[in-house]
C-alpha cells in the first residue's frame, strides 16, 4: 500500500469506531476488515489483533487530532473547558439525600452487564417473580442529576455532547472521568442514587403497571456481555459473580417467603 494510502487509515478507524458502546467491538472490527482490504494481502488476517493494536499504537497521536477534528466538525467538545474541570475537582463522595420519598432498594440483586473493561456503568438491572404470575423488571439509571445541576459547567458540556464518544483514538466521555467511572458510576459494591423504573409484567409478557421513582441502588455483580451470552447459550458455566450464594439468596428472599416484594 502506498504511503498515502496509508496515511488515510487512522482517519477510516476513527470515523467507523465512532459508535454507541453496545456496537464498539462490532464497529472496530468493521474499520479493521476495510483497512485490511485497502492494505491487500500482506494484512494480518482478523485472528491477528495484536498487530491493529501495534498500528493503533503507531498512530495514537494522529488518531486523536483526527477524532477531535471530526468532533468539532459535527459540533461536539472534544475537551472539557476549565470551569468544567473544577466544578469536577470540587466534588469530594457521591450523592447522598434522606428524603423519605427515596426507596431504600440496596438490597434487592442488581447487576450491571457491559465490556470487560467498562468503569462508567450507568444503568443495573434485577428482576424478581410476584404472586399471580407476575414478574416484576428493574432498571436503575444512575442519578446524575444529583450532583449535577442545571446551569453548572458540566451540565453544560453533557447538553452539548449529550452522550460519550467512543473512537479508536479513545474514549471522550460525556462527564469528568471523576463522575463518570466513579462517584456517579453503578460500579460493584457502591451505594448510589438512581432513578427506577418498574415494571409489572403478565405471564404473556403484556405490561400490567409501570413506575418510576428515586431509590438508593448498590451493584452486587458486575457482568460482562461475552460471559453473560456464553452462559445464556450454554457454552460455558455461570460468570463467577453468579454464584450459588447469590442465587441462594435469592431463593430465600422471594421464594421461601412465598411474598412478593412489594
Amino acid at each position: 500500500m502506498r504511503s498515502n494510502q496509508l496515511s488515510y487509515a487512522p482517519e477510516l478507524l476513527v470515523i467507523l469506531a465512532c459508535a454507541p458502546d453496545a456496537h464498539k467491538e462490532s464497529s472496530l472490527a468493521l474499520a479493521s476488515a476495510r483497512l485490511r482490504s485497502m492494505i491487500g494481502p500482506s494484512a494480518p488476517p482478523p485472528s491477528q489483533p495484536r498487530a491493529m493494536n501495534q498500528l493503533s499504537l503507531r498512530h495514537r497521536d494522529e488518531l486523536r487530532v483526527i477524532a477531535e477534528r471530526a468532533m468539532m466538525q459535527r459540533g461536539l467538545l472534544p475537551d472539557f473547558s476549565p470551569a468544567v474541570m473544577a466544578e469536577a475537582d470540587a466534588f469530594v463522595s457521591a450523592a447522598a439525600e434522606t428524603d423519605p420519598a427515596i426507596r431504600d432498594l440496596g438490597g434487592l440483586l442488581w447487576c450491571s452487564i457491559d465490556n470487560e473493561d467498562s468503569r462508567d456503568l450507568d444503568q443495573l438491572t434485577a428482576a424478581e417473580p410476584r404472586l399471580g404470575g407476575l414478574a416484576t423488571i428493574l432498571v436503575a439509571v444512575s442519578d446524575v442529576d444529583a450532583m449535577v445541576k442545571l446551569g453548572s459547567a458540566i451540565n453544560g458540556h453533557a447538553r452539548k455532547n449529550t452522550t460519550s464518544v467512543y473512537t479508536a483514538a479513545g474514549v471522550f466521555p460525556m462527564l469528568p472521568e471523576k463522575l463518570s467511572t466513579d462517584l456517579t458510576s453503578l460500579g460493584e459494591g457502591q451505594v448510589r442514587l438512581a432513578l427506577v423504573i418498574e415494571l409489572g409484567i403478565e405471564a404473556d409478557g403484556t405490561l400490567a403497571e409501570a413506575e418510576v421513582y428515586r431509590a438508593v441502588v448498590r451493584n452486587q455483580a458486575k457482568l460482562a456481555y461475552n460471559g453473560v451470552a456464553a452462559w445464556l447459550e450454554g457454552t460455558a458455566p455461570a460468570p463467577p459473580r453468579l454464584t450459588a450464594r447469590s442465587l441462594g439468596s435469592l431463593s430465600n428472599s422471594i421464594y421461601r417467603t412465598g411474598q412478593p416484594r412489594r
